[in-house]
């Protein structure tokens, strides 16, 4: 049972929109938007969101609030046979916030730069060991967050950020209404061209989006539904959580269009994007160390509470299966997670470590970063849906429930397929501007996640004896 709650709704309801609104909302929702049709693409993504994210939503909350543990324990819950899913979760999100960490670091040494005044490049960041460094910072104060627990550290620290990064959201919003290219910008992300929607690619992109983005399927809700108290609405705190996540993301775009279309920039690149040619912008334009603070401050923040949602979930596991308290599973994980990311953090810079060529970020973001996130979505379904039937998750879900039950499998399916087959545009992807992902990434993700399966499978005896869930009519 798990003994920590948080301390109120608002809390709460600010942990998980900072779980969601992560890089995905402010530099990966323009390149996507970019590359599939401007306002056609908010089309299927709202329809995504409805259909598919929120009733996802829901239902990982429920299960969680239901068990009150976490994602192995509630795997196991079910039956422990399926102990070995668990650990599948836990593996992908660990191995995703690995190279995620890489990025945070990224993003929090160009924030100092701009700061500074030196106003760096991408180029000449990568030149030196100093993005290490940054990715050991940003891994220990990820550590550090949840290290001091659910309250201390988790809500405390949401408390702070997510207004935080809202208002300057806001305000470069505002500033972006000065520049020249804000009516152009305007017209690219609301005006919908309707005969691209026949193109499945803008589908694909816009499903896999919206689950990246609202952190569905990764065991994160389920573990932060494991700390709400029995009378939250889950189905209004579900479509709060999903308004905020969406509504960072809109306006991210009202941001960086207008750079984009003053400045002649390309509106398709990702990570490029983001760290190459809007600091050319900054650099040339009105307040525009002000605005590249701002910038690289709100993408710092939410990259942090979503990396310290990510380590949550295997420190509420490591803490709920072993005798490990709260700091020394953080301890052990956070040290793990290091020296998983350490190949990654390599990649760019004076060793340059890559496999046949691809930097070794690319290749983690290519496959367990595309296909480990629908692969756990679709155990949570296969295991709370179609196996469990828990009463409570049903009562949560009402009519909800077919489209977890039947819809959103589907989606999941086809759209994974689509991905591996090379037919879609990227949907998980972080580092959108390369395309390359196909089967041979997803017969590497499955075999990387089932080792974490197989430790999960020879331990399922060890683990103390779950509580039966009560199973519905």
């Amino acid at each position: 049972m798990a003994a920590e709650r948080w301390s109120s709704r608002l809390g709460f309801l600010l942990a998980a929109v900072g779980a969601a609104v992560g890089l995905g909302n402010v530099w990966r929702f323009s390149a996507v938007v970019g590359q599939n049709g401007g306002g056609a693409y908010l089309v299927p993504y709202l329809l995504a969101a409805v259909v598919c994210a929120v009733p996802l939503l829901v239902l990982e909350l429920a299960v969680g609030r239901t068990l009150r543990t976490d994602v192995v324990s509630a795997f196991r819950s079910v039956g422990v046979g399926y102990t070995a899913f668990g650990w599948f979760v836990v593996g992908g999100v660990l191995l995703v916030l690995s190279y995620y960490l890489v990025l945070t670091g990224w993003v929090l040494g160009f924030l100092l730069s701009w700061l500074g005044g030196s106003g760096t490049t991408f180029e000449t960041f990568t030149v030196g060991w100093l993005p290490f460094g940054y990715f050991v910072l940003v891994t220990a104060l990820a550590g550090g967050v949840v290290s001091l627990g659910v309250r201390d550290g988790i809500e405390r620290m949401s408390r702070v950020v997510m207004p935080t990064v809202f208002a300057v959201l806001v305000a470069l919003a505002l500033y972006a209404v000065t520049l020249p290219g804000w009516g152009r910008a305007a017209a690219f992300l609301f005006t919908p061209r309707f005969a691209v929607l026949s193109d499945p690619g803008i589908w694909s992109a816009a499903f896999g989006q919206v689950f990246f983005s609202l952190s569905v399927g990764q065991g994160i809700m389920l573990t932060y539904g494991s700390y709400v108290e029995e009378g939250t609405d889950l189905l209004r705190s579900s479509l709060l959580v999903t308004v905020a996540d969406i509504g960072a993301a809109v306006v991210a775009g009202l941001v960086i269009f207008p750079i984009v279309f003053s400045f002649g920039l390309e509106p398709t690149l990702g990570t490029e994007l983001a760290f190459t040619t809007l600091p050319t912008a900054f650099a040339s334009m009105p307040f525009g160390r002000v605005v590249a603070a701002g910038f690289f401050g709100l993408l710092f923040f939410a990259a942090l509470s979503s990396a310290v949602s990510l380590l949550e979930v295997g420190v509420a596991a490591a803490t709920n299966t072993t005798r490990l308290g709260r700091r020394r599973a953080t301890l052990l994980l956070t040290g793990g997670v290091f020296l998983l990311g350490v190949p990654s953090a390599l990649s760019y810079g004076p060793v340059g470590l890559a496999v046949a060529g691809r930097p070794v970020l690319d290749l983690v973001d290519e496959s367990v970063g595309t296909f480990a996130l629908p692969i756990s979505a679709l155990l949570v379904l296969f295991v709370f849906v179609w196996r469990a039937d828990l009463d409570a998750v049903h009562e949560s879900l009402g009519p909800l429930y077919p489209l977890v039950r039947y819809v959103v499998p589907v989606v999941l399916v086809v759209v994974t397929a689509a991905r591996a087959l090379g037919v879609a545009r990227p949907a998980w992807r972080l580092l959108v501007e390369r395309t390359r992902d196909g089967p041979v990434d997803l017969l590497a993700t499955v075999l990387v996640l089932l080792v974490f399966a197989a430790v999960g499978w020879w331990l399922r005896e060890r683990l103390p004896t779950p509580r039966r869930p009560r199973r519905g009519r």
